[in-house]
């Protein structure tokens, strides 16, 4: 049975009373497990001033609870990246006397016009949760040889070099040697942590802690990924089709400066071509990093634009 997920979004502060609070940067962790089942909620520290720790919460999630305490941008750009990333199942909460009028013209055509309206009541938040969780099994794929996008990592006395992150596609075991990407340095698993007790091996959805033999901590960053699959990829440039926000004002240019987000990555990328021809909200487009960006292939990549004040969240592309 796979870990639950969930970004805590809108209201800082929101997730205290959902888990027990555990790692915390520009994003935090809390964690609550009953019997066999376990729940993960991040929120991100700093919004709306970091757009990174709301796309750092969000690319993790598999589901979103959005708080909403008054109609803004932020509410807006919150929305906007829950579409880009996908998140089809989530709970809406609705605070200050907002109603659901108010709020439905501003989520129509997103994945929030399905989510659930559920009272300010974390009890009940969690019952549902539990209910769902119970019957979420992420898709592992064709494949067993799962990667983990690294979120935290340091050393810990008597135990060495440990990594935090969440398994994608697939599995890992206690023994794999695993490759740490876009690196060629590889570490062996020493041992394997879920919500802290020891495990033999994790699946897609699992939030693992990896104590690694054969590494140092110098050989780690962030949104580095460890994983055995040869089919992942990383490069310092992406071509695909963008599709672009629904609000977004303009074409993209040559020689835009945007970010592009994946995992646990979130990398700025200069627009080297652009076609714009047809549909200019679909074009064409090839971006390049300066450092490299770790991918399966046909991985979905959401774009923000950082000058653009109140729409920061500009789309999606897939890498050919």
């Amino acid at each position: 049975m796979s870990n639950l997920t969930v970004a805590v979004i809108g209201h800082e502060g929101y997730a205290e009373g959902l888990g027990k609070k555990g790692t915390s940067s520009d994003i935090t962790f809390y964690n609550l497990k009953r019997g066999e089942y376990t729940l993960t909620f991040i929120e991100p520290v700093g919004y709306p001033e970091r757009l990174s720790s709301l796309f750092f919460a969000v690319s993790m999630a598999h589901r979103a609870i959005l708080v909403v305490d008054e109609i803004t941008a932020s509410f807006g750009e919150c929305v906007l990246m829950l579409d880009c990333a996908g998140i089809t199942k989530g709970m809406l909460v609705l605070r200050n006397y907002i109603t659901s009028e108010e709020v439905a013209p501003f989520i129509k055509g997103t994945v929030v016009e399905e989510y659930q309206q559920i009272p300010d009541e974390r009890g009940k938040i969690l019952e549902e949760l539990m209910e769902d969780s119970a019957r979420f099994e992420e898709p592992t794929g064709a494949t067993s040889k799962g990667a983990v996008p690294i979120d935290h990592f340091f050393t810990v006395k008597g135990i060495g070099v440990v990594a935090l992150g969440g398994v994608v596609g697939g599995g890992i075991s206690r023994h794999d040697i695993l490759r740490i990407y876009p690196t060629t340095v590889t570490a062996q698993v020493r041992s394997i942590q879920k919500h802290d007790d020891n495990a033999e091996s994790a699946v897609s959805g699992d939030r693992v802690g990896l104590a690694l033999k054969g590494v140092e901590v110098e050989d780690l960053d962030r949104g580095f990924v460890l994983s055995t699959n040869p089919i992942l990829t990383s490069s310092t440039t992406l071509s695909g089709r963008a599709t672009l926000v629904q609000y977004w004002p303009s074409s993209l240019k040559e020689g835009m400066i945007i970010h592009v987000g994946h995992w646990m990555q979130f990398l700025p990328a200069r627009v080297a071509f652009v076609d714009n021809s047809g549909d200019w909200k679909r074009p064409l487009i090839t971006l390049r990093t300066e450092k490299e960006l770790v991918f399966f292939p046909r991985d979905r990549i959401i774009l923000h634009y950082l000058e653009g004040r109140k729409l920061r969240v500009a789309g999606i592309m897939i890498p050919e």
